[in-house]
């Protein structure tokens, strides 16, 4: 089945031998710094997109003031949502673009890209002053976001699959999701910070836009470090974006769809984390300080722990992290969610908030690690980038939504918990499918 499965393109797409790519393990030019360099942009660009969660609240009053205060925040949670779904589009332009220019002008792109969105986001006026144009822009501005992170992914996750040296791929790949742990941390020292500064009225007002003003004045440092990247991967100059597209859905359309339920508890469980600070001020009633302290907790935690992920997947293989976790997930949080609401408190949420987040970056590394590794150099960034951009899009997208629409039809607590053991059933349906890839050749 490895062999099956690890088939390259032949006849669609021209193949090199592994001593014509200029992959990183073969060259000693290429440092860890450089790597360090990829995951830092990446880490900026997440905590870009992650902030608007944290801030979902003042959000949804300064842009969308519908009556009452569940339909301003579903409005505002409805726009998170549609950043995820330009996700698939950026996946094929710009994870395309990696499998015919190089990882390296990818990546920078999407950097760029996501500038826009971020300024959009900072500076437009609120409902109250523009009108209607308010939620236009902004709703703009999550498309563009969406676009770039969907196209992040695939290039920053081949480069440091390539440039690993093969007994330690799991661990430098884990630096992908705790680039993004790196993100939900530093937006959680923003939102403790503010809500400790700033009197709720300042935070509703103007307080939530000074972690996006933050996040602009980073950029041009993000693209700066991009610029020294080493580039892992030299396509053939008669390599088109169709034939890579046709073989990612053909050849490999197996490891597409598999891949996308992998990965969808992964999606609605990171979402869910992501929403415990709505969840703690709107259905706990705990104060916002304390709410913003468990995102910086859970940030905290999928750093940490992803990175003991990707070690123990090059050890025990990636098919043992990928489940053993999942099941773990599935047992503990039920009980965490109903100790969470019988005894709202500092404590409880953030103890519920670190375990959820450890278990999810153990798995979730696994998992990201695992779908690359069983596609050919040629479609890794593209097949890659649509997994995951299709999987966040389908469930982490509409995560939030769903949720606190659940919240306020039921008043149903422990809703989360019950949406997010479904999503971890199918994932483990579909991992059991998949073959280990621990051992394959990522240059083939």
């Amino acid at each position: 089945m490895m062999n099956a499965t690890a088939s390259s393109t032949q006849g669609v797409l021209p193949n090199k031998t592994s001593s014509e790519i200029p992959t990183a393990a073969a060259n000693d030019g290429v440092s860890r710094k450089a790597i360090a360099a990829a995951v830092a942009g990446n880490a900026l660009e997440f905590y870009d997109f992650v902030v608007y969660a944290y801030f979902a609240v003042y959000i949804g009053k300064t842009f969308f003031p519908i009556g009452g205060e569940w339909g301003s925040l579903l409005a505002a949670v409805a726009t998170f949502g549609v950043g995820f779904f330009t996700r698939p589009l950026g996946g094929i332009l710009i994870g395309t673009y990696a499998d015919k220019a190089g990882r390296k002008p990818a990546m920078i792109l999407t950097v760029a890209l996501i500038t826009f969105g971020t300024l959009g986001l900072a500076v437009t006026p609120s409902y109250a002053s523009i009108g209607i144009a308010a939620p236009i822009i902004v709703v703009f501005c999550r498309l563009l976001q969406g676009l770039a992170l969907g196209g992040e992914v695939g290039p920053a996750t081949s480069l440091l699959i390539e440039a690993a040296p093969p007994n330690k791929r799991g661990f430098y790949a884990s630096w992908q999701i705790a680039s993004q742990g790196l993100a939900v941390a530093v937006g959680g020292v923003f939102g403790v910070g503010l809500s400790l500064m700033l009197s709720p009225e300042q935070l509703a007002s103007w307080g939530w836009r000074l972690p996006f003003l933050l996040g602009l004045a980073l950029i041009p440092i993000a693209i700066v470090i991009r610029r020294s990247l080493p580039e892992t991967h030299e396509s053939s100059s008669d390599t088109t974006s169709s034939s890579i597209v046709r073989s990612v859905f053909g050849e490999h359309r197996r490891i597409l769809v598999l891949g996308v339920m992998v990965l969808a508890s992964t999606a609605v469980a990171s979402q869910v984390g992501n929403y415990m600070v709505t969840y703690a001020v709107q259905m706990l009633k705990l104060p916002p300080t304390i709410a913003q302290a468990s995102v910086l907790i859970g940030g905290v935690f999928t750093f940490m722990f992803a990175l003991i992920g990707g070690a123990l997947s090059d050890r025990f293989g990636r098919k043992a992290v990928n489940v053993l976790p999942r099941i773990a997930l599935m047992v503990l949080i039920v009980p965490l969610f109903l100790w969470l609401a019988g005894a709202p408190s500092a404590p409880t949420l953030l103890c519920v908030s670190a375990i959820l987040a450890a278990l999810t970056a153990i798995f979730g590394t696994a998992g990201l690690i695992q779908i690359p590794e069983l596609l050919p150099i040629a479609v890794r960034s593209t097949g890659l980038s649509l997994v995951y951009a299709i999987g966040t899009s389908l469930f982490g997208g509409t995560t939030q939504f769903v949720i606190t629409w659940l919240l306020a039809a039921t008043g149903n607590p422990i809703v989360p918990a019950y949406y997010l053991v479904g999503m971890c059933a199918l994932s483990l349906w579909a991992m059991w499918m998949l073959p280990e890839s621990r051992n394959i050749d990522v240059r083939r």
